[in-house]
């Protein structure tokens, strides 16, 4: 009678024991599946040990292994509870119905506290080791002090920082002397990432302690500064007005506010200006920084001002025009070459060439702008510059500019307005000719005024030659008299001779 119960009991467990394990492996299939819940090997131990010990113990199998069973299936069967409670609370529930994103370390805190019950579950129950009989007052002393002083100082501090976000994931932060960006908000610690993409760990406790200085609350968007020195004589609105151009036109520079320039003080050996601008991504601070500092001493060059050294030195100051050697030659053999001003003697070349003013640009810098008023022509002494004409499409090159180049002749002897756009492609030095410097000329020598207007009539000619060739000899003449007397009188009108 005996061996045929324990016969059926037997039965019974061949029969449960797979039949438990399948369809605890079909749910995990379908969980893994429908619902996205992350199952790995953990769970397929956790499905072995409780399709065996739970036949085993209903069955009231008398192994010597059933408590050690009991206990690993607990503690499986909590790492299976955890991943539920990551799947449908943290992320099906709060993040994507409530659009609430939970800290990755109260998900951490969650999971070891399941873990820390399922433990003292196994040996209250299991191995009748009680609490009390576990916590020894030395062994309450030592993980007390532990905690106190690094876990539970982290954690506590960990979860204020989250409650009070002063920070979020992407937030760019003042912090350890250095500007960093958020990565990671966990438990222990906050990992960032500063400006040399080098990441840094500062524990949640530091922080907690620390002043957060954060760029970009209560918006991304937020105000850097530059300090800029320039010499006494330099005229401050002057001054503003390059400051503020050089910071508008850099890439990362916000557009509104539009940037601020503020007298800060007057030193020593200079007078101290501070730019204000805004950014809405700090990532780019370091380019943003370069291109407004070159910019600006690009500017400072072409329009006279220096950024003075720092000490007290009486000199005389070298005046810019006479501070370009060599140039002269390369000057007059350009202007030689344009049709424009071959019927120049050389005294008045001379002249010409003595009223010019020296100009340097940067790479990439626009030197014209097509429809923008000008008086004045250029002479490119050195660099390389590209024109383009503006299209619906985009700007479309049209021509290369190098040393001995010039352009903008016809806004210098008309006022017409710039035809095209011409931008510097390298770091370009240029002699600009305006209004008052061909005026001069023209007041001394009145045949130039004659000679002038023939020669833009015989390019207007030139420019009709089609319906030009269909006009016979004696009209022909007549009409580029006609546009000759027309050029003089806008040549007058213009140089109000």
């Amino acid at each position: 009678m005996v061996f045929e119960m324990y016969s059926v009991r037997v039965g019974l467990l061949v029969v449960a024991v797979p039949a438990i394990y399948w369809l605890l492996l079909a749910l995990g299939r379908r969980l893994k599946r429908r619902h996205g819940v992350r199952l790995g090997w953990a769970y397929q131990l956790f499905a072995a040990c409780l399709s065996l010990y739970v036949p085993g113990l209903a069955l009231q199998f008398d192994w010597p292994f059933i408590k050690h069973l009991g206990a690993a299936t607990v503690l499986l069967g909590a790492l299976f509870a955890s991943a539920m409670i990551d799947r449908f609370l943290w992320e099906l529930y709060f993040e994507k119905g409530h659009r609430v994103k939970i800290p990755k370390f109260l998900s951490d805190l969650a999971r070891l506290v399941l873990l820390v019950v399922a433990v003292f579950v196994v040996l209250d129950v299991g191995y009748d080791q009680t609490l009390k009989g576990l916590l020894t007052p030395g062994v309450i002393a030592v993980i007390v002090g532990i905690a106190m002083q690094d876990l539970m100082g982290n954690l506590v501090s960990g979860i204020a920082l989250q409650l009070g976000k002063p920070y979020v994931l992407g937030d760019w932060l003042w912090v350890e002397n250095q500007y960093a960006k958020v990565l990671e908000i966990n438990w222990r610690s906050t990992r960032l990432r500063t400006l040399d993409d080098i990441t840094i760990d500062v524990p949640n406790r530091d922080l907690a302690k620390a002043t957060i200085t954060n760029l970009n609350q209560p918006q991304r968007r937020h105000a850097m500064r530059l300090t800029v020195n320039t010499e006494y004589s330099a005229p401050p609105a002057e001054v503003k007005r390059i400051l503020q151009a050089a910071a508008a036109t850099a890439t990362g520079v916000v557009a509104e506010p539009a940037p601020l320039v503020f007298l800060k003080n007057f030193g020593d050996f200079a007078v101290e200006y501070e730019l204000k601008f805004w950014m809405d991504d700090h990532e780019l601070y370091p380019a943003v920084c370069d291109t407004i500092r070159t910019t600006i001493w690009y500017s400072f060059q072409r329009h006279g001002l220096r950024i003075p050294y720092p000490v007290r030195t009486l000199h005389r100051d070298t005046p810019a025009r006479e501070n370009r050697p060599g140039v002269t030659p390369v000057i007059r053999h350009s202007l030689r070459q344009q049709p424009l001003f071959q019927c120049l003697t050389e005294a008045q070349l001379d002249t010409l060439l003595a009223a010019g003013r020296f100009t340097r640009y940067g790479a990439h810098e626009t030197i014209i702008r097509q429809g923008d008023a000008g008086a004045s022509m250029f002479i490119l002494v050195r660099g390389e510059a590209q024109v383009t004409v503006a299209r619906t499409k985009g700007p479309l090159p049209i021509a290369e500019l190098g040393a001995g180049d010039c352009f903008g002749e016809m806004s210098l002897l008309t006022g017409e307005p710039r035809s095209a756009t011409v931008k510097a492609r390298s770091d370009c030095d240029t002699v600009e000719i305006d209004k008052a410097g061909l005026a001069a000329s023209l007041r001394e020598s009145p045949e130039l005024l004659e000679q002038l207007s023939a020669l833009l009539a015989r390019r207007q000619m030139s420019t009709e030659a089609m319906v030009a060739a269909r006009l016979d000899p004696t009209t022909a003449l007549a009409r580029q008299n006609e546009f000759q007397n027309t050029f003089a009188c806008r040549l007058k009108a213009f140089f109000e001779l």
